[in-house]
């Protein structure tokens, strides 16, 4: 057991003391990817290391690149790299090392020139793209001294992404040949690009349809997003302004998750068929609005973290997986194409992660775009074929349409018929009715002219009695005027209880109408400035003056101004000590009108008064009028 660990140690020792491997080349070597052993590395967590203290570093201050490509794990921390070539005879080309991630955020190369002494050069997604060696998307440094001997290069990299530090050899002329052809490539991809877009532009002028407006969008969006990853948006569309690179990609994916999650609710029809889908995509959408944002006003750094595209794009996934389960036959073309962009987005993160180094590098590196022309191409069969659906349905619809029209042309000569053939039995009852209906209105007519007869001699009746009904309403108008003459009379002289004598005087109003009636008998005139006209006042049964306005009530200048209690209860006490003479107690007339005994006596006061002045001025008028003549 000891033995077996002590093995064990020996070789992890061996393993951590292993020396960077040199390159060789000679003039059969076109191109070489520096990896695993090959690729010396020096974190500076500081930040502060200058190349004078990385060529001063002990010899064990780098360690050796174990991973297939190494990669900035701190980002941000500055990391050193170191390769070593040596050339076996002396090249006649030049040749240049490049790196490969173009989000890269500077890259310093020290390289030996003739006189064995380090030339910095910079480049980087942070300085202006006319800045580079080459107008090329990748970073290019010249090696300058291609001489038989063995070379040491040094390269700085600082980034705020996770890159991915591929290192390449290449001779100039191989550079060449494969810058064009991949060139060639973009132009056919972006070319594939526009031509997509203007095809579905022109359909959606044709058809109206907005789901090819939106594809459009989407397959702008893509077409940036592939721009600003490759650096061709960088070296075409803002080469003097290397600030941008800090949006671009972060822009170009929200609006790629944004017109895919739109596009899909169009094309799936995902309000109408999964309302609970519909709600969860508008959900994300204002999230990832939120986030982007976000990272756009307060924090640009956040843009890096594009594994949050993996969110809206599951959920289209899964939307489409959902509606075609239920029968929606246009989103088979949908998954599908979004299952080839999720395998290369997988390639896309394995690449990043490096662990695609066993696929070739064309397929690691051009497996999004790739899986990008396929998914448009799917998508536009899946928009096609929700047309041709929508068109066959719309063709059996016509087809039902005009079977239909058949059916109900067939069915109104059918109803015809049958109503002409009803209309004749109809024609013929009427034809019997109306020979019956003639017989009988002769006999009707007979009947009308005996009707009439009688009707005279009834309109004769009715006039005498409507003579008599006149007459005997002459007569109760005299009847029901004696009465209330009568009622009168006695009111004013024989004694009456309080319910009948209420009957005669039931409320105010007419209290009131009795008193403007006894007090104005003789006619109107201001107590003011003796003025005859008048209108009506704001007090029932009051009087304005039309000259001074001066407003005078029923009540002024009687025996109940400033009457205290119900007006009729004050007629009735009056009434009482008129038909008594004064001879009844304030006691009795308290609990006849349920009134304080206090307020009889005041009041029974006031009235005897008034009595004994009428017994002394003896007009036989006021003995006539019983106790009115007391009021006024």
């Amino acid at each position: 057991m000891k033995r077996s660990l002590f093995i064990l140690y020996l070789c992890f020792a061996v393993f951590s003391l292993q020396a960077q491997t040199t390159l060789t080349v000679n003039k059969s070597v076109k191109q070489h990817k520096f990896i695993l052993n090959e690729v010396g590395y020096l974190e500076d967590s500081s930040n502060r290391l200058t190349f004078a203290d990385i060529r001063k570093a002990t010899p064990g201050a780098f360690k050796i690149n174990h991973t297939h490509y190494p990669n900035n794990v701190n980002t941000g921390s500055t990391y050193w790299f170191r390769v070593k070539i040596k050339f076996d005879e002396t090249l006649d080309n030049n040749s240049i090392i490049e790196f490969f991630d173009q989000t890269t955020d500077e890259v310093t190369a020290y390289m030996p020139d003739m006189e064995g002494n380090y030339i910095a050069t910079a480049s980087g997604a942070k300085l202006k793209f006319d800045n580079r060696l080459y107008h090329h998307k990748n970073f290019e440094f010249l090696i300058k001294d291609t001489r038989k001997g063995e070379y040491t290069y040094y390269f700085k990299v600082k980034s705020r992404n996770l890159v991915t530090v591929i290192i390449v050899y290449r001779t100039l002329d191989y550079f060449v040949r494969y810058a064009l052809n991949e060139y060639l490539w973009y132009g056919l991809f972006y070319g594939m690009i526009l031509i997509f877009c203007f095809h579905n532009l022109l359909m959606f002028l044709a058809v109206r349809r907005k789901q090819y407006l939106y594809y459009v969008f989407y397959v702008l969006s893509v077409g940036f997003y592939e721009m600003s990853a490759d650096g061709i948006a960088f070296q075409y569309l803002w080469p003097g302004m290397p600030l941008l690179n800090t949006y671009g990609n972060g822009i170009a994916l929200y609006l790629t998750s944004f017109f895919a999650l739109i596009f899909s609710k169009q094309l799936l029809q995902v309000k109408q068929k999964s309302p609970g889908f519909n709600k969860l995509i508008n959900t994300v959408l204002a999230a990832r609005t939120v986030y982007f944002l976000y990272c756009l006003l307060l924090s640009p750094s956040l843009f890096v973290y594009k594994f949050v595209e993996v969110i809206p794009l599951s959920i289209v996934f899964i939307t489409g997986l959902h509606i075609y389960r239920k029968g929606f036959k246009p989103a088979r073309f949908f998954v599908l194409a979004y299952s080839f962009l999720f395998v290369g987005f997988m390639i896309r993160a394995l690449r990043a992660l490096g662990y695609t180094y066993f696929l070739p590098a064309s397929v690691s590196y051009y497996s999004l775009s790739l899986c990008f022309i396929i998914e448009m191409v799917l998508l536009s069969f899946a928009i096609g074929d929700q047309v041709r659906i929508l068109r066959r349905e719309k063709d059996a619809a016509n087809a039902e349409t005009i079977r239909q029209m058949k059916l109900n042309s067939q069915l109104k000569d059918s109803i015809n018929l049958e109503l002409e053939q009803q209309v004749q039995v109809r024609t013929r009852e009427v034809v019997e009715k109306s020979n019956e209906i003639l017989g009988q209105n002769s006999i009707i007519e007979n009947q009308n002219k005996l009707l009439v007869t009688v009707n005279k001699q009834l309109e004769a009746q009715a006039g005498e009695i409507l003579r008599m009904n006149v007459l005997l309403e002459k007569d109760n108008v005299q009847l029901k005027t004696n009465i209330g003459k009568v009622s009168e009379s006695r009111a004013l002289s024989a004694e009456m209880d309080f319910k009948e004598f209420s009957a005669e005087y039931p409320d105010q109003e007419t209290c009131f109408k009795f008193l403007a009636a006894l007090k104005w008998k003789d006619g109107y005139i201001c107590t003011r400035c003796q003025n005859t006209t008048y209108c009506a006042g704001r007090l029932p049964h009051s009087r304005r003056c039309t000259k001074c306005s001066y407003e005078e009530s029923a009540l002024h200048n009687t025996i109940f101004q400033n009457n205290r209690i119900p007006i009729n209860k004050a007629f009735y006490l009056t009434y009482l000590i008129y038909c008594t003479n004064g001879s009844i107690s304030s006691h009795q007339l308290a609990e006849r009108l349920s009134i304080r005994q206090s307020t009889c006596w005041t009041y029974a006061i006031r009235i005897k008064k008034v009595m004994q002045e009428k017994k002394r001025s003896k007009k036989k008028t006021d003995q006539q009028q019983g106790w009115s003549t007391l009021v006024v």
